[in-house]
């Protein structure tokens, strides 16, 4: 398991709390969340009051979770694994039950499992933030490739260490192969981009002209608009060439085949397809919505519009494979 690298099992990043009050009669569940408590803990709250259900959440990040799945296996506690990206889901697959056809066929199919064992509830387009005072979307390349041009020199902002960033370099590998993934890989690093931890710098800066341009997930934007306004110095630029720039990856849930609690595993999953989620998904967070007949929030390019490559979601999944490609760029050490 080197993908999940030298994890500190000590968990300081873990919150461990409870939604819901005394037990109601309702039954309990434990959920291990891939997604911040500041994201999602809203959202579960209001589950755990409309149905009585008790729940534990254990917060961590993604990678961190599967690996103490994995340690745990049918010994977890866990009922549902409430993941950011595909890669994390695709490494527990092997713990996670089967869900039914109807709960699949609620969403795209490029949105589910393909062994049927998780599915998508919210979609995360990968984009290019890029300073409007510097740039145009006409100075900008049609795909990734472009800001390998020497001309780009000090001027990207990336997160090698993100989940998110990984599983876009997971879905490169998939769509360009390991050799010229490997190459861009290189090719950046050679244009000395700036490192960040997370996407929310990254915006940020290319707003005060720190960077010009940065690779990260869409919705990063329209949380600053939303609080800043339309003077906020950024904006996204969606390649309209496609490719792992244009990556639309989702946030997705499994059951594990250990729970004996299925039933309230199954009302937990129901509840994130409701049209009651997927509203706070657009709402709250600027997300894509996955259920059917949900449209984005105001101001985000509709999915329609972003050239989401044909790749499955197992294509993301090998982010073991990702890191060790990372360390023989020498963007990760």
């Amino acid at each position: 398991m080197r993908y999940w690298g030298v994890l500190v099992f000590a968990l300081v990043a873990v919150l461990l709390s409870a939604c819901g009050g005394s037990d109601s009669g309702a039954g309990s569940l434990t959920v291990y969340s891939g997604r911040s408590d500041t994201l999602v803990a809203p959202l579960i709250k209001q589950f755990a009051e409309s149905t009585g259900i008790d729940v534990r959440v254990k917060y961590a990040s993604t990678p961190q979770l599967a690996a103490t799945l994995l340690e745990e296996g049918g010994n977890t506690p866990a009922d549902i694994f409430f993941a950011q990206d595909p890669g994390g889901l695709g490494a527990v697959s092997a713990l996670l039950a089967p869900l039914s056809e109807g709960v699949l066929q609620r969403v795209p199919q490029w949105a589910v499992s393909p062994s049927g064992v998780w599915v998508g509830v919210s979609g995360r387009a990968r984009t290019v933030v890029y300073n409007t005072e510097n740039l145009t979307p006409a100075d900008l390349p049609k795909d990734l490739t472009g800001f390998a041009d020497a001309k780009w020199k000090g001027r990207i902002g990336w997160a090698p260490t993100n989940a998110s960033f990984q599983t876009m370099i997971s879905g490169m590998r998939s769509i360009w192969g390991e050799e010229k993934t490997l190459q861009w890989l290189k090719d950046i690093k050679a244009n000395d981009p700036k490192v960040y931890p997370k996407n929310t710098p990254i915006v940020a800066a290319a707003a005060a002209g720190e960077i010009d341009v940065g690779l990260v997930n869409h919705y990063y934007l329209h949380r600053f608009l939303a609080e800043e306004g339309d003077s906020f110095g950024a904006r996204n630029y969606h390649p309209p060439a496609g490719g792992p720039g244009a990556i639309v990856m989702v946030s997705g849930v499994g059951i594990l085949s250990a729970s004996d609690k299925k039933e309230n595993a199954q009302t937990f999953v129901d509840f994130l397809l409701s049209e009651e989620s997927q509203r706070y998904f657009v709402e709250k967070t600027f997300e894509y919505p996955l259920a059917v007949g949900i449209p984005v929030a105001e101001g985000v390019t509709p999915l329609s519009e972003v050239n989401n490559p044909n790749i499955s979601s197992a294509a993301l999944s090998d982010l073991d494979g990702t890191q060790k490609l990372l360390r023989e760029a020498g963007v990760l050490p």
